[in-house]
């Protein structure tokens, strides 16, 4: 069982051989999620980049240079 210690800042290590064995490196996030009996479970957070097509709407025509300045000057106007 490996075990780890909350410092003063709420900040823990994650041993080494909890990263190796679910693959974590310097950077990558995981996420606590609470389990119906009321524990918690860490599980790595990192995604496919593939998993992120389609997120983002293609523009329905092309955008001009002149359209994007407009945008940016009314926007900036709003503020």
């Amino acid at each position: 069982m490996a075990t780890a210690t909350i410092t003063s800042k709420g900040q823990i290590t994650i041993p080494a051989q909890v990263r190796i064995d679910m693959g974590l490196t310097a950077g990558d996030r995981v996420d606590f999620i609470r389990m119906e009996d009321g524990h918690y479970a860490v599980v790595p957070a990192s995604h496919s980049i593939r998993s992120l097509k389609g997120i983002v709407p293609r523009p329905r025509k092309p955008v001009s240079l002149g359209d994007m300045q407009e945008a940016i000057a009314a926007g900036a106007a709003r503020e």
